[in-house]
């Protein structure tokens, strides 16, 4: 029960924590633009099963990847864009706490 709580916790309730602290005065479209990050799970749709409980993401799907990621984190250096990186980064970083449990 704690696990889907905090995997999909982190998905929604995270990037509405950042978009709160860090883009105060246009919050409302920083956690849209940070939420259009869960669209890289498009890439479970590559697998068979599609879903499987007892799979990690990271490292399994494309999308997940360490390639992947890498580039994730520099999309957050350019303030052009920062919130498209931060929003897949904390994709990530919920994924990451899915795959704790297992």
């Amino acid at each position: 029960m704690i696990q889907p709580l905090a995997h999909y916790g982190c998905h929604f309730l995270l990037p509405l924590l950042v978009a709160v602290l860090c883009f105060k005065s246009n919050w409302k479209k920083a956690y849209l633009i940070m939420l259009a990050g869960l669209l890289i799970d498009l890439d479970h749709l590559l697998a068979t099963p599609v879903f499987d409980p007892n799979r990690c993401s990271i490292g399994f799907h494309p999308l997940h990847s360490s390639f992947a990621i890498l580039f994730y984190i520099f999309l957050c250096v350019p303030k052009t864009s920062r919130l498209v990186g931060l929003g897949l980064v904390i994709h990530i970083v919920a994924d990451m706490v899915d795959c704790s449990f297992m």
